[in-house]
């Protein structure tokens, strides 16, 4: 056989193994996913005097324009409320207001920051070029409580980052929110068992009503 023949043979075995191009692509299987088992939520009980309640992006803006973020405001004051009753290191990040955000900005004026408690960072890991880190490491911070608007980004983005800094990450679903069930279903997955194991194995999912003080 030449080796023009042996190549060209060789080429159909190959497409013959494989099967066809077209659905070798996470676009042309979409419709094959099947959704997987929710991530399991764990009752969690944390040391006020190590942990931080981070608080993200959680605007007049851009919570008030989706549905879900409204929803989750009980449940996101709740938490703040028993973090100040524990004198808890609370952080915030602020964005919108073409980078002149304040506190006033909050969605809530009853969760809002106080003087050095916040600073405005508009992308996912708040731990970029922020005071966030230097705040943590200053107060002793081993755990984290991220809460976030959007749940996919800022929330994966900055519990992914605290993550590969050492510290324990605890997620409360219920206080983190997408622009629907699709996206918070995949930042969800993603925290708990579809990132890194570098990742998921720092963080705890959760429920606001599950974390003991």
């Amino acid at each position: 056989m030449t080796p023009s023949r042996f190549a060209a043979a060789g080429g159909a075995f190959l497409v013959a193994l494989l099967g066809t191009p077209s659905v070798a692509d996470v676009i042309s299987d979409w419709t094959t996913a099947v959704t997987p088992p929710p991530p399991e939520l764990k009752e969690v009980t944390v040391d006020p005097s190590t942990t931080a309640l981070l608080l993200l992006d959680i605007m007049k803006g851009n919570c008030s324009a989706r549905p879900r973020c409204v929803a989750a405001m009980p449940n996101l004051k709740r938490l703040h409320d028993e973090a100040r009753a524990h004198n808890m290191v609370v952080w915030y990040s602020l964005v919108g207001s073409n980078g002149k955000a304040t506190p006033d900005d909050i969605m809530d004026p009853a969760i809002k920051p106080r003087a050095g408690e916040w600073y405005r960072q508009g992308g996912p890991d708040k731990f970029m070029g922020s005071t966030l880190e230097p705040t943590l490491r200053q107060a002793g911070i081993k755990t984290v409580i991220v809460c976030g608007n959007s749940f996919q980004g800022a929330t994966v983005g900055t519990a992914s980052g605290a993550a590969q800094r050492g510290y324990k990450v605890i997620v409360p679903v219920d206080c983190s929110a997408g622009d629907d069930v699709y996206r918070e279903q995949y930042a969800a997955f993603h925290l708990a068992k579809g990132g890194p194991v570098g990742i998921t194995s720092n963080i705890t999912m959760t429920r606001s009503t599950m974390i003991k003080f």
